[in-house]
Protein backbone atom coordinates (compact mmCIF):
# COMPACT_ATOMS: atom_id res chain seq x y z
CA UNK A 1 0.00 0.00 0.00
CA UNK A 2 1.46 3.58 -0.79
CA UNK A 3 1.95 6.20 1.61
CA UNK A 4 -0.68 8.33 -0.48
CA UNK A 5 -3.47 5.82 0.18
CA UNK A 6 -2.02 5.50 4.00
CA UNK A 7 -2.62 9.43 4.58
CA UNK A 8 -5.78 9.00 2.87
CA UNK A 9 -7.11 6.33 4.65
CA UNK A 10 -5.77 7.91 7.87
CA UNK A 11 -7.74 11.05 7.54
CA UNK A 12 -11.09 9.37 6.18
CA UNK A 13 -10.62 7.81 9.56
CA UNK A 14 -10.45 10.79 11.36
CA UNK A 15 -12.57 12.76 9.73
CA UNK A 16 -15.23 10.23 10.70
CA UNK A 17 -14.07 10.39 14.26
CA UNK A 18 -14.55 13.89 14.57
CA UNK A 19 -17.54 14.06 12.87
CA UNK A 20 -19.17 11.13 15.68
CA UNK A 21 -18.07 12.91 18.41
CA UNK A 22 -19.82 16.45 17.08
CA UNK A 23 -23.09 14.64 17.83
CA UNK A 24 -22.14 13.46 20.91
CA UNK A 25 -23.22 16.62 23.00
CA UNK A 26 -25.03 16.02 26.51
CA UNK A 27 -27.67 18.57 27.07
CA UNK A 28 -27.23 20.26 30.28
CA UNK A 29 -30.04 19.95 33.20
CA UNK A 30 -31.19 23.35 33.96
CA UNK A 31 -32.20 22.12 37.27
CA UNK A 32 -28.87 21.03 38.42
CA UNK A 33 -26.55 22.22 40.84
CA UNK A 34 -23.79 24.27 39.05
CA UNK A 35 -19.76 24.34 39.14
CA UNK A 36 -17.64 26.53 37.73
CA UNK A 37 -15.00 26.12 35.38
CA UNK A 38 -12.54 29.25 33.65
CA UNK A 39 -11.41 29.09 30.36
CA UNK A 40 -8.29 30.99 29.58
CA UNK A 41 -7.02 32.54 26.22
CA UNK A 42 -3.14 32.36 26.16
CA UNK A 43 -3.09 33.39 22.62
CA UNK A 44 -2.73 30.35 20.66
CA UNK A 45 -4.51 27.85 22.71
CA UNK A 46 -6.69 28.27 25.65
CA UNK A 47 -6.74 26.30 29.11
CA UNK A 48 -9.48 25.29 31.30
CA UNK A 49 -9.32 25.97 34.86
CA UNK A 50 -10.96 24.04 37.56
CA UNK A 51 -11.24 24.32 41.37
CA UNK A 52 -9.25 21.12 42.54
CA UNK A 53 -11.63 20.79 45.45
CA UNK A 54 -14.53 20.14 42.35
CA UNK A 55 -13.15 16.78 41.46
CA UNK A 56 -14.23 13.95 42.02
CA UNK A 57 -12.32 11.62 44.43
CA UNK A 58 -10.61 9.00 42.59
CA UNK A 59 -11.17 10.25 39.03
CA UNK A 60 -7.43 11.81 38.51
CA UNK A 61 -4.29 9.77 38.59
CA UNK A 62 -1.87 11.57 41.38
CA UNK A 63 -0.53 14.12 39.97
CA UNK A 64 3.00 15.69 42.14
CA UNK A 65 2.65 18.67 44.63
CA UNK A 66 -0.84 19.76 43.94
CA UNK A 67 -2.25 18.82 47.44
CA UNK A 68 -3.04 22.27 48.86
CA UNK A 69 -3.52 24.60 45.67
CA UNK A 70 -7.48 25.70 44.82
CA UNK A 71 -6.84 25.70 41.20
CA UNK A 72 -5.49 23.74 38.67
CA UNK A 73 -5.21 24.61 35.01
CA UNK A 74 -4.79 22.19 32.09
CA UNK A 75 -3.79 22.52 28.81
CA UNK A 76 -2.69 19.92 26.16
CA UNK A 77 -0.64 19.81 22.83
CA UNK A 78 2.07 18.39 20.93
CA UNK A 79 4.87 17.14 22.96
CA UNK A 80 8.00 18.85 21.38
CA UNK A 81 6.32 22.13 20.55
CA UNK A 82 4.57 22.56 23.76
CA UNK A 83 7.66 21.69 25.89
CA UNK A 84 9.90 23.99 23.91
CA UNK A 85 9.75 27.52 25.26
CA UNK A 86 10.81 28.85 21.70
CA UNK A 87 10.32 26.24 19.43
CA UNK A 88 11.72 26.34 15.75
CA UNK A 89 10.42 25.63 12.41
CA UNK A 90 10.89 21.97 11.80
CA UNK A 91 9.37 21.64 15.06
CA UNK A 92 6.41 23.64 14.16
CA UNK A 93 5.95 21.98 10.97
CA UNK A 94 6.48 18.59 11.92
CA UNK A 95 3.11 19.52 15.11
CA UNK A 96 0.75 20.37 11.80
CA UNK A 97 1.89 17.66 9.36
CA UNK A 98 2.45 14.46 11.09
CA UNK A 99 1.06 12.63 13.90
CA UNK A 100 2.82 13.13 17.15
CA UNK A 101 2.80 12.21 20.77
CA UNK A 102 0.91 14.94 23.09
CA UNK A 103 1.42 16.22 26.96
CA UNK A 104 -0.74 17.64 29.83
CA UNK A 105 -0.14 20.72 31.04
CA UNK A 106 -0.94 20.94 34.54
CA UNK A 107 -0.78 24.27 36.45
CA UNK A 108 -1.98 24.68 40.08
CA UNK A 109 -2.08 28.53 41.92
CA UNK A 110 -4.09 29.68 44.46
CA UNK A 111 -6.26 33.11 44.21
CA UNK A 112 -8.24 34.46 42.07
CA UNK A 113 -8.45 33.14 38.36
CA UNK A 114 -8.20 36.50 36.90
CA UNK A 115 -5.00 37.76 39.35
CA UNK A 116 -3.07 34.94 38.01
CA UNK A 117 -3.78 35.20 34.40
CA UNK A 118 -3.93 39.16 34.24
CA UNK A 119 -3.09 39.77 30.48
CA UNK A 120 -5.90 36.97 28.99
CA UNK A 121 -9.57 37.04 28.49
CA UNK A 122 -11.35 34.70 30.79
CA UNK A 123 -14.36 33.27 30.23
CA UNK A 124 -16.03 31.75 33.65
CA UNK A 125 -18.59 29.01 32.55
CA UNK A 126 -20.80 27.31 35.04
CA UNK A 127 -21.39 23.58 34.56
CA UNK A 128 -24.19 20.86 35.70
CA UNK A 129 -22.57 18.73 38.39
CA UNK A 130 -22.94 15.87 35.90
CA UNK A 131 -21.09 18.04 33.07
CA UNK A 132 -18.29 18.94 35.41
CA UNK A 133 -17.76 14.97 36.29
CA UNK A 134 -17.89 13.83 32.65
CA UNK A 135 -15.37 16.91 31.96
CA UNK A 136 -13.33 15.53 34.59
CA UNK A 137 -13.20 12.10 33.27
CA UNK A 138 -12.39 13.52 30.09
CA UNK A 139 -9.29 14.98 31.21
CA UNK A 140 -8.17 12.00 33.13
CA UNK A 141 -8.51 9.96 30.31
CA UNK A 142 -5.86 11.64 28.38
CA UNK A 143 -3.35 10.97 30.79
CA UNK A 144 -0.97 8.15 29.99
CA UNK A 145 -0.40 5.45 32.78
CA UNK A 146 1.86 2.80 33.75
CA UNK A 147 0.88 -0.91 34.29
CA UNK A 148 1.10 1.07 38.12
CA UNK A 149 -1.84 3.10 37.09
CA UNK A 150 0.92 5.96 37.94
CA UNK A 151 1.19 8.88 35.57
CA UNK A 152 4.27 10.16 33.41
CA UNK A 153 5.92 13.48 34.61
CA UNK A 154 8.17 15.12 31.82
CA UNK A 155 9.66 18.26 32.93
CA UNK A 156 8.76 21.62 34.71
CA UNK A 157 5.86 23.07 32.77
CA UNK A 158 5.78 26.85 31.31
CA UNK A 159 5.55 29.07 34.17
CA UNK A 160 4.34 28.88 38.08
CA UNK A 161 3.88 25.46 40.06
CA UNK A 162 3.53 23.29 36.79
CA UNK A 163 4.52 20.10 35.03
CA UNK A 164 4.02 18.52 31.89
CA UNK A 165 2.49 15.06 31.80
CA UNK A 166 2.66 11.98 29.09
CA UNK A 167 -0.80 11.99 27.48
CA UNK A 168 -2.31 8.66 25.78
CA UNK A 169 -3.54 11.01 22.58
CA UNK A 170 -1.92 11.72 19.37
CA UNK A 171 -1.90 15.32 18.19
CA UNK A 172 -2.29 16.00 14.95
CA UNK A 173 -4.04 17.97 11.91
CA UNK A 174 -7.65 17.06 13.22
CA UNK A 175 -6.88 16.88 16.88
CA UNK A 176 -5.00 20.18 17.82
CA UNK A 177 -5.31 21.63 20.96
CA UNK A 178 -7.86 23.64 20.32
CA UNK A 179 -9.99 20.89 19.09
CA UNK A 180 -9.03 19.00 22.11
CA UNK A 181 -10.19 21.72 24.18
CA UNK A 182 -13.48 21.89 22.18
CA UNK A 183 -13.99 18.15 22.69
CA UNK A 184 -13.75 18.30 26.58
CA UNK A 185 -15.94 21.33 26.88
CA UNK A 186 -18.45 19.53 24.54
CA UNK A 187 -18.43 16.47 26.68
CA UNK A 188 -19.70 18.94 29.63
CA UNK A 189 -22.68 19.61 27.72
CA UNK A 190 -21.96 22.54 25.85
CA UNK A 191 -22.86 22.73 22.39
CA UNK A 192 -19.44 23.75 20.62
CA UNK A 193 -18.10 22.43 17.56
CA UNK A 194 -14.46 20.55 17.36
CA UNK A 195 -14.07 20.40 14.05
CA UNK A 196 -14.34 24.54 13.82
CA UNK A 197 -12.28 24.97 16.30
CA UNK A 198 -9.17 24.80 14.26
CA UNK A 199 -8.15 28.59 16.30
CA UNK A 200 -8.52 29.77 19.25
CA UNK A 201 -10.00 32.59 18.35
CA UNK A 202 -13.12 30.49 17.23
CA UNK A 203 -12.76 28.04 20.09
CA UNK A 204 -13.43 31.38 22.41
CA UNK A 205 -16.11 32.67 20.20
CA UNK A 206 -18.19 29.63 20.83
CA UNK A 207 -17.41 29.27 24.76
CA UNK A 208 -18.95 32.91 25.12
CA UNK A 209 -22.14 32.12 24.41
CA UNK A 210 -22.27 29.58 27.30
CA UNK A 211 -20.24 31.38 29.60
CA UNK A 212 -19.41 35.04 30.71
CA UNK A 213 -16.47 36.83 30.17
CA UNK A 214 -14.74 38.00 33.48
CA UNK A 215 -11.80 39.88 32.00
CA UNK A 216 -10.97 41.26 28.92
CA UNK A 217 -7.90 40.42 26.75
CA UNK A 218 -5.60 43.86 27.38
CA UNK A 219 -4.94 44.74 23.55
CA UNK A 220 -1.22 44.71 24.48
CA UNK A 221 -1.10 41.25 25.31
CA UNK A 222 -0.42 38.77 22.68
Amino acid sequence: MSMVRIWILFFAFICTTCVAQIREAPAQSESESRKTIYLVNHGWHAGIVLRRADIPENIWPKLGNFHNMEYLEVGWGDMDYYQIPDPHLGVTLKAALLPTASVLHIVSFNGHVSAYFPYSEIIRIKLSSAGFERLSRTIASSFALDKAGNTTSLSPGRYGNSCFYLSRETYHLFNTCNIWTARALRTAGLSITPATATSVGNLMSQARKYGEIVQFEPEHSE
